[in-house]
């Protein structure tokens, strides 16, 4: 299907429209202590919430890595929040994303080697330099009922969003380049 048909049909079904549901972003330092607090303050400054920390697993020796032990931390960002985050990151990555990004469902994520790349961001030498991972998760209005409690019911087929859509609504919300 074409972009101007998708979207023409888009402007029919509401509906039908995907949304930006959230943005995660990952920050893996591997190890606790002071590293994982530089993290911390870092995320917290990029994205202005608190981010939350995440424990290990499981034990790997090789890599000094305790089974429940804090090794990284992890915000999640919705709605206008999400978009501008965005915003501001793409063009670090210079609004490409690549086709292989994208899942089955429409999902996308990427990577940012230097969080000092990102505008407004400055280098302090106490800090350091982290890179992260941002997912963005897309889907419809109604996906919903596939994952609430009570009466949850499954989605129907044409309802399900396609790689193929997720790509024309990025380039029409982000104005992102598929490469």
């Amino acid at each position: 299907m074409s972009e101007e048909a998708l979207i023409n049909k888009w402007t029919q079904h509401p509906m039908l429209k995907p949304r930006i549901d959230k943005v995660v972003v990952n920050l893996n330092v591997g190890k606790s202590g002071e590293p994982l607090e530089k993290a911390n303050s870092v995320l917290k400054e990029i994205t202005g919430q608190t981010p939350v920390k995440r424990k290990a697993k499981k034990t790997i020796r090789d890599f000094g890595i305790r089974e429940g032990e804090s090794i990284a931390v992890v915000v999640t960002l919705r709605k206008q929040k999400a978009i501008d985050f965005l915003k501001k990151v793409l063009p670090v990555v210079d609004n490409k994303v690549a086709k292989r990004s994208f899942d089955e469902r429409g999902n996308f994520s990427f990577g940012l080697k230097e969080h000092i790349e990102i505008p407004g961001v400055k280098y302090d030498p106490e800090i350091g330099i982290f890179g992260m991972d941002v997912c963005v998760s897309v889907n419809r209005p109604g996906q919903r009922i596939k994952i609430r409690r009570k009466q949850n019911k499954s989605v129907g087929p044409k309802h399900l969003l396609t790689p193929e859509e997720s790509i024309v609504f990025i380039k029409q919300t982000l104005g992102v380049e598929i490469v």
